[in-house]
């Protein structure tokens, strides 16, 4: 090897200055995005339900979940980046066609339930905020999306998502003009304050399984693999392992960073709605995240309720695309197709009919009659069968010395990853059951 190259080896193995800002900002991008998208109109309806039923009593649950998520999501960045192939390309690479098959079905499946529910939610909050039709508005935004998505290429959509991810802070904002009762705050966060009623564990189950979702997998897995194809220089770490120090640091920190704001903003919503709804006892008549804007108008005024209909619309636009993008990327990589958003549509045709399909289908769900609260159950539900097997896979792929090399997983992200997994197999295991045992 030349001096040349031997330089060039140690100046990209050499650390970033822990001081540097703009290299903290450049870090950030699909851990951010993905955590955003976490607090989705039905993630914000999931919150404010939790907050206007049962008061201050669940925000603990915000600490709780950090950690969980953030482990498996920083996994699945990691997953990406060593292979440089998405979730479902290296489960077909390395596992059965079942397993497979029946994964991405059932991601696929889940996301349109969840996509419809986002873009009526969308619906709703316009319609209060301006007037006219639900159904209009929810057509309106998820073209948009599909549009954005498919002619506008990667690297711009990347930064137009996460600039919108600051639309996020109009949860934190609105807790700031209605009143708080801080100390009572700091003792239900710090100290797990638990009940053994049947909604107190529903509502328990429902956060987790808000707060980790297989959409969000396979989008932040995809979404590493995509930074290696679109950006000069950069290859799987399993292919360039000199670049695995400085890569391991930056999905580090926008993970965690990504992690903690969407917990944070959940947190914020859970006690708006806490001190407000649940204060004021109408926390009852809570179903939707349009129901929670709307109720707050009376008790805390036009801004609250502004800026918490507004926030509905924001995430839902950014929460739409990670849902079907991350179908799309699923499928496409599940039968060897292009997959890729810096493509343009005749290069990649395949990959951007599933995109609009996901999107038109979960669209159309207004139109047939699909009942929001309803699609958003079954969501739910597929979402909990889904996440545990997926959560399994990932933590024995992340395992496999044929996968990722001598890159295998750091002890506390192995320890906390499968924390999380026999979490939310609990979870989802009690959500299916006490949500069937209700429908029937």
């Amino acid at each position: 090897m030349s001096e040349l190259s031997v330089k060039a080896e140690l100046i990209e193995q050499r650390p970033v200055p822990p001081g540097n800002h703009a290299s903290l900002l450049q870090s950030l991008g699909p851990g951010l995005i993905t955590g955003a998208a976490d607090d989705d109109p039905s993630g914000i309806a999931t919150y404010s339900q939790v907050g206007a039923q049962l008061g201050l009593s669940m925000l603990w649950t915000m600490l709780f979940s950090f950690p969980l998520m953030a482990a498996i999501q920083e996994i699945c960045a990691r997953l990406g980046r060593i292979t440089g192939a998405g979730i479902a390309e290296n489960l077909r690479r390395h596992y059965p066609k079942p397993v497979l098959y029946g994964l991405v079905s059932l991601l696929c499946l889940a996301n349109i339930f969840n996509l419809g529910a986002d873009v009526t939610a969308m619906g709703a909050a316009a319609q209060l905020v301006f007037g006219g039709s639900v159904n209009a508005y929810a057509l309106i935004f998820g073209l948009l999306s599909l549009l954005l998505q498919v002619y506008v290429p990667y690297k711009k959509y990347v930064c137009y998502l996460r600039w919108l991810t600051l639309v996020l802070f109009a949860y934190v904002a609105t807790a700031f003009v209605v009143h708080v009762p801080w100390k009572m705050v700091v003792r239900a966060t710090l100290i797990p304050s638990l009940s053994w009623t049947a909604d107190y564990w529903m509502a328990l189950v429902g956060v987790l399984g808000t707060t980790i979702s297989p959409y969000l997998f396979f989008w932040q897995t995809s979404g590493e693999a995509e930074e290696v194809r679109v950006n000069p220089g950069e290859r799987p770490l399993n292919k360039k392992p000199s670049q695995a120090f400085e890569q391991f640091r930056r999905i580090a920190i926008d993970t965690r960073v990504g992690m903690g704001f969407s917990n944070l903003v959940a947190f914020f919503i859970i006690l708006t709605t806490a001190v407000t709804l649940h204060a004021s006892g109408g926390g009852k008549g809570i179903q939707t995240s349009a129901d929670a804007a709307k109720a707050l108008q009376p008790l805390a005024g036009n801004l609250a309720f502004l800026l918490f209909a507004l926030g509905v619309i924001g995430t839902g636009l950014l929460a739409v695309p990670v849902l079907a993008g991350s179908a799309a990327y699923a499928v496409a990589e599940t039968f060897r197709w292009r997959a890729s958003l810096e493509s343009k549509l005749h290069e990649a045709p395949k990959f951007y009919i599933v995109l609009a399909a996901a999107t038109i289908i979960g669209i159309s769900l207004n139109f047939l009659g699909m009942d929001a609260i309803r699609a958003l159950f079954w969501s739910a539900v597929i979402n909990g069968v889904v996440a545990v097997p997926l959560m399994v896979m990932l933590m024995v792929m992340s395992a496999n010395s044929t996968i990722i090399g001598k890159f295998p997983l750091p002890g506390y992200l192995h320890m906390i990853g499968w924390g999380a997994t026999v979490a939310m197999f609990l979870a989802s295991l009690a959500f299916i059951l006490s949500g069937v045992r209700g429908l029937f």
